[in-house]
C-alpha cells in the first residue's frame, strides 16, 4: 500500500494544479452543506435558548370573540403574572405627513412579554408607553411615512404620542412588518378610540407565567375547556415544535437544492477524471509492462482521486464556515431568532466523509475503463484502439452505490422514505430532462445552422463537438443555475402582474370594511361626492359552526379520538363572515346544488364554498346550525360554490338568501375603485377624518407588499442558484485546463493554415459563446414549462411571462461564460507553431 502512495504522489507531480481544480467543483457544494449544517445546529441552540421569549410567555388563550364569563373565571383561577392584549386591523393617521396606513393595532395590559423583550429606541420607550398616551410604531412604518419620535399618531378618535420606534417583537421576523405594520397603545385607552364596532374583527389573548409550575400539567387541565370554547392555546413548547418544524422545512429545502449542486461538482470530477485517465494511458501501459497488476494501476489513481477529493473537501468545509457567517444575514427577515452563528464540528465531519465518499464514487466509474489498458499500447499506442469502459458487474455496483448515497442522504435529511425515494427519483429526471433539452439544442443547432456564415462562426460551433470537450456536462451546470433563477423571476413577475391586472380597466381596486349601520349612507355619499363608484355594498353577519348533521360542533371537538377525516376543526372553530343577497358574483360559480335566491317554504337554504363544506364533511341537502350571536339558525346545504379568491371582491365561505339575517346585528363593506393615488390618498383621508373605525384595503399596498416579500424570499433561490452557476463555471474552467494542449494544437494548426491571431481568438470567444448560449437556452426553456405549471396547478393565475428577466438571464450566462472561458484560456492562442511541431516530432 506504501507503494502505492508513493507512485501516486510520484504521479502526480505534473498534474497536481489539474487535479486540483477537477475536485473544486465539489467544494462549493461541500461549503453550502457544511454551513447548513452549522446553521440547523446554531438554529437549534438559539430555538432552546429562546424558546420563552418565542411566546413571550408560560401560556397564552386566544379567542377571536371576547373571552365567555366561564372563561373568565377559568383565567382567574389558574393564578400566576397575568397580562392581557386585544389586536385587530385599523387606519392610522399621522397628523405631520398626512399619511394613513392599514395597521395592526395591539392595546396592551400588563408586563407581557415576560420573556424577552419589546425592542423599542429610545430603549425606556417600551416600558414607559404602557401607562402614558404613547404608542410604539413600527419601525417599517415609521420609515415609510418619515415620521420621527415625538410626532403624532392618530388611532381611531384618539391622538397618541409615538414614543418609540418598534425595532423587533419576540418570536415574529421582519417580514410581519411588511405584511402588516404593527402599533401598540396603552389598553386603558382602547375604549377612547371607540374602533372595536359589531363585526370587528378582533383577537383577545390572555398570557400567563407560572412560577415554578408544571405548565403542561395546567394546559392538559384546561384542553377540554378550549376545545368546546373555541379557544386556542398555546405553550412555549407548543410554539417551539411548530417552529421547529418551519425551520426544518427551510433547512431540508435549502439542504437538498445544495446537494444537487454537490451531485453536479460530482459528475464534474467524474467528467475530469475520465480525460485525465485518457491522457494517463500510456503511463498506465508502461506501469503494467513493468509489472504492475491491473488493480494496483487502477488504485494507484482512485489513491490520487481521493487525496484530491479530501483537499477540495476540506476547502469546501472552511468555505462552509464562511457560508455558515453569511447565511444568518441572507435568511435574517424569515427567522424569527436573533441567531449567533457557532462552529459545528459533527457537520464538517459529515461534509468531509461525504466529499470524499462522492469523490471516490464518481472518480471510480472513469477509472474502471483502464483495468483493461494492454502493456502493448506502449508499442502501438497510434493503433491501439480505446478500450472501451468496463461493462461488468463493478459498473453496477457503483451506480447503485451512488444512488445509496443520494437516497440516504435525502432520507437523513425529510425522515420518510417515500420523500426521499421521491428526491432520488426527482434528481434523476431533472437531470435526465436537463440532458436531454441540451442535447436537442445541440443537435438542432447544428442540423439547421445555416452553410453560408463564415468559417469563424462554423469552426466556433463545430469547436463543441471536439473530443473531451464535455459539452453536454457544461450545459448542465449552467443549464440549471440559469433555470433556477429564471424560474425565481419569472415566477415573481408572473405574481405581481397578475395582481395589477387585477385591478386594472374597470376591477375594483379599494376595499372599505367594518363600516357600521348607521354609517352606511353618510360614507356611500362621501364616495359618491368624490366621483367614485360604488360597485359593491356588501351586508356581512358574524356567526359560528353549533352543529353539523345534528351532533353538536363542541362535542366533535371534545372527540379528540374519532376520526374526522376532512373535516377539520380549523372550519368548526372559525368565525363565519356571512352576507345574504339573491344573486351570485362574477367570482362564483355553481359546482353542486341550486342557487336559492330566496327561503323555499319552512326550509332555509344556505350556499358554501366547496373548500369549507369538504371540511366540515358536508354536501348538498345536509343539515347545518349557525349561531348568529347566540341566535341558532337550522338551515340545510342548499348548493356549493367555486369562489375565486384572487380577485379584489368580498368573497364568502357562507351565503344566505334574502330574508333571514337582515335583522341580525351586521356591518358592511363597501367597493369602489379609484383612477389614480391622489384619489385613493384622499379617500382614505376622508374615511379616517369622518369614520376612524372603518378600514381601508389599497391594492396598491397589497402589491408593494408582496413585491416586498418576493424580494427577501428570493434571496433564499437565489442563494441556491448561486452554487449551481458556480459549479458549472468551476467545471468549464476544469474542463478548458484538461484540454488545453489539445487547443494549443488546434491553434497552432488554424495559424499554420494561415489563420490570423485574431481569427483564432474569434473563434474561440464563439465557441464559448455558442456553449453559454446553449446553457442560458436550456435553462431558460425549462424555466418557461415549470413557471407554466406553477400558475396552472399551484397560483391558478394565467401564464404571461415577462420576457426582459428571460433575455437578461440568457445574456448575463452567456456573457459570464465567454469571460470564464477566454481569461481560462489566456496564452494557448499565443504559442509559436515551431513549439509545437517539436513536441510531436
Amino acid at each position: 500500500m506504501l507503494w502505492l502512495g508513493k507512485m501516486a504522489w510520484r504521479d502526480s507531480r505534473s498534474h497536481r494544479r489539474k487535479l486540483l481544480l477537477f475536485t473544486s467543483s465539489i467544494s462549493i457544494g461541500i461549503g453550502a452543506l457544511v454551513g447548513l449544517s452549522s446553521l440547523s445546529s446554531t438554529l437549534q441552540e438559539a430555538m432552546d435558548q429562546q424558546a420563552a421569549a418565542l411566546l413571550g410567555a408560560d401560556m397564552a388563550l386566544t379567542s377571536r370573540q371576547p373571552f365567555t364569563p366561564i372563561t373568565e373565571a377559568l383565567i382567574d383561577s389558574l393564578g400566576g403574572v397575568q397580562a392581557r392584549q386585544v389586536a385587530f386591523n385599523s387606519m392610522i393617521y399621522l397628523p405631520k405627513t398626512q399619511s394613513t396606513r392599514l395597521a395592526q393595532i395591539r392595546a396592551l395590559t400588563g408586563s407581557f412579554p415576560f420573556y424577552g423583550e419589546l425592542k423599542t429606541a429610545p430603549a425606556e420607550a417600551a416600558q414607559r408607553f404602557r401607562t402614558q398616551p404613547h404608542a410604539l410604531v413600527d419601525e417599517a412604518l415609521m420609515l415609510q411615512f418619515g415620521a420621527a419620535v415625538g410626532d403624532s399618531i392618530k388611532v381611531g378618535d384618539t391622538v397618541f404620542l409615538i414614543g418609540g420606534r418598534l425595532l423587533r417583537i419576540p418570536g415574529e421576523n421582519a417580514l410581519f412588518s411588511d405584511i402588516q405594520p404593527r402599533v401598540y397603545i396603552p389598553m386603558s385607552y382602547l375604549d377612547d378610540t371607540h374602533l372595536i364596532q359589531r363585526g370587528s374583527r378582533v383577537t383577545y389573548s390572555a398570557f400567563f407565567r407560572f412560577p415554578e409550575r408544571d405548565v403542561q400539567a395546567i394546559a392538559k387541565s384546561i384542553r377540554p375547556h378550549t376545545r368546546s370554547d373555541r379557544l386556542r392555546l398555546e405553550t412555549i413548547e407548543r410554539r417551539k415544535a411548530r417552529l421547529g418544524r418551519t425551520l426544518n422545512n427551510l433547512y431540508r429545502f435549502l439542504n437538498l437544492g445544495s446537494f444537487i449542486a454537490l451531485l453536479l461538482g460530482g459528475v464534474g470530477v467524474a467528467s475530469a477524471i475520465h480525460t485525465y485517465t485518457r491522457q494517463k494511458l500510456s503511463t498506465v501501459a508502461v506501469l503494467r509492462s513493468l509489472g504492475a497488476t491491473a488493480r494496483q494501476t487502477v488504485l494507484i489513481y482512485l489513491i490520487q482521486a481521493g487525496g484530491m477529493g479530501l483537499i477540495g473537501s476540506l476547502v469546501g468545509a472552511l468555505l462552509g464556515v464562511g457560508v455558515l457567517y453569511l447565511l444568518p444575514n441572507v435568511l435574517a427577515d424569515v427567522l424569527p431568532l436573533q441567531v449567533e452563528p457557532s462552529f459545528d464540528l459533527l457537520a464538517v465531519l459529515e461534509g468531509l466523509g461525504l466529499g470524499l465518499g462522492l469523490s471516490l464514487l464518481f472518480a471510480a466509474r472513469p477509472l474502471l475503463a483502464i483495468r483493461k489498458t494492454s502493456p502493448l499500447l506502449t508499442l502501438r499506442a497510434s493503433f491501439e484502439d480505446d478500450q472501451p469502459a468496463d461493462s461488468g458487474w463493478l459498473r453496477w455496483a457503483l451506480y447503485l452505490g451512488i444512488v445509496l448515497i443520494i437516497a440516504l442522504f435525502a432520507y437523513r435529511l425529510t425522515d420518510r422514505w417515500p420523500l426521499a425515494l421521491g428526491f432520488v427519483g426527482g434528481v434523476g429526471a431533472a437531470f435526465a430532462l436537463l440532458t436531454l433539452t441540451a442535447r436537442a439544442i445541440i443537435y438542432g443547432t447544428r442540423r439547421f445552422f445555416p452553410a453560408s456564415w463564415s468559417y469563424i462562426w462554423r469552426q466556433g460551433l463545430a469547436n463543441l463537438y471536439r473530443p473531451n470537450n464535455q459539452t453536454t456536462l457544461l450545459m448542465l451546470g449552467l443549464g440549471l443555475g440559469t433555470f433556477l433563477l429564471s424560474t425565481l423571476f419569472l415566477t415573481q413577475t408572473n405574481l405581481l402582474s397578475h395582481i395589477k391586472s387585477v385591478g386594472s380597466d374597470q376591477n375594483p381596486n379599494v376595499v372599505l370594511f367594518d363600516i357600521q349601520t348607521d354609517q352606511r349612507q353618510e360614507l356611500s355619499e362621501l364616495v359618491a361626492g368624490m366621483d367614485l363608484p360604488l360597485l359593491q355594498q356588501v351586508p356581512i353577519v358574524t356567526m359560528h359552526v353549533h352543529s353539523v348533521k345534528g351532533q353538536p360542533a363542541r362535542t366533535i371537538l371534545r372527540d379528540t379520538t374519532a376520526n374526522r377525516g376532512r373535516r377539520g376543526n380549523w372550519a368548526l372553530r372559525h368565525e363565519y363572515r356571512a352576507t345574504y343577497r339573491d344573486f351570485l358574483t362574477e367570482t362564483e360559480e355553481i359546482v353542486a346544488g341550486t342557487w336559492r335566491s330566496q327561503p323555499a317554504d319552512d326550509t332555509l337554504y344556505v350556499s358554501l364554498e366547496t373548500g369549507v363544506a369538504s371540511s366540515l364533511g358536508v354536501g348538498v341537502g345536509d343539515s347545518l346550525t349557525f349561531d348568529v350571536q347566540g341566535v341558532p339558525i337550522e338551515v340545510v346545504v342548499g348548493s356549493l360554490r367555486q369562489v375565486n379568491w384572487q380577485r379584489i371582491m368580498p368573497n364568502f365561505l357562507a351565503v344566505f338568501p334574502p330574508g333571514i339575517l337582515e335583522a341580525a346585528p351586521q356591518s358592511h363593506v363597501l367597493v369602489s375603485r379609484t383612477a389614480t393615488t391622489e384619489q385613493m390618498a384622499a379617500l382614505q383621508r376622508s374615511t379616517v377624518h369622518r369614520f376612524p373605525n372603518v378600514s381601508v384595503i389599497d391594492l396598491g399596498v397589497i402589491l408593494s407588499t408582496v413585491d416586498t416579500i418576493l424580494d427577501k424570499v428570493s434571496l433564499v433561490v437565489r442563494f441556491m442558484a448561486f452554487f449551481s452557476v458556480s459549479v458549472g463555471l468551476i467545471v468549464l474552467v476544469g474542463v478548458i485546463a484538461s484540454s488545453r494542449y489539445q487547443r494549443i494544437e488546434e491553434s497552432v494548426l488554424l495559424k499554420t493554415l494561415g489563420a490570423s491571431r485574431r481569427q483564432v481568438v474569434a473563434i474561440m470567444a464563439l465557441e464559448y459563446l455558442f456553449l453559454g448560449a446553449f446553457a442560458s437556452a436550456t435553462g431558460v426553456i425549462l424555466s418557461l414549462g415549470g413557471v407554466w405549471a406553477l400558475n396552472r396547478y399551484l397560483f391558478e393565475i394565467g401564464f404571461a411571462p415577462d420576457y426582459l428577466p428571460l433575455i437578461l438571464a440568457f445574456a448575463a450566462v452567456s456573457l459570464l461564460t465567454v469571460a470564464v472561458g477566454m481569461a481560462s484560456s489566456r496564452g494557448v492562442h499565443s504559442s509559436p507553431p515551431l513549439e509545437v511541431l517539436r513536441s510531436l516530432g
